[in-house]
């Protein structure tokens, strides 16, 4: 995917079992990060961060930004996810892997010393009429959501 690739419209559950699509929210810039896996010790700092610098985005939510987070996890996962970090933003299930797959960030690698297949983490930037802003590709989680603040300040 290219930055200006119209992003296909998508619907996961959220935590709490509720369909979202991507078309929801038509007409505000999405902060779309997929993560591996709820719960470990990267995803946790990549949330976190997002959760510690939400009121930063929250300013910028005037302007239409949302943040979603997307998992292979189910939805129940997802849930004691949120409410173990206290985050603040939607997570959506992916249990049955379409969309990471549709996105192509299924991928081998290695996790101690043993060659794995997950996803890698990955945040898009999609604009108000959906198409592609910005691509953060194999994303270190420390200082992540700080990159993604910059990026939207200076638009």
């Amino acid at each position: 995917m290219q930055p200006g690739d119209l992003i296909e419209d998508f619907t996961l559950p959220d935590q709490d079992g509720n369909p979202v699509s991507l078309s929801d929210f038509k007409g505000k810039t999405v902060v779309l990060f997929f993560y591996p896996k709820a719960d470990t010790p990267g995803c946790t700092i990549e949330a976190c961060e997002f959760r510690d610098n939400f009121p930063k985005f929250k300013k910028l939510q005037d302007q239409g930004v949302v943040i979603l987070g997307i998992s292979r996890d189910t939805p129940k996962a997802q849930k004691k996810f949120a409410e173990k970090f206290q985050l603040p933003y939607t997570l959506l299930a992916d249990a049955d892997q379409e969309i990471v797959k549709r996105f192509d960030l299924v991928k081998p690698k290695t996790m101690y010393g043993k060659l794995v297949t997950g996803v890698e983490r990955t945040t898009y930037i999609i604009g108000p009429d959906q198409r592609l802003i910005h691509v953060f590709s194999k994303v270190k989680p420390e200082g992540h959501a700080e990159e993604v603040l910059a990026l939207l300040k200076g638009r």
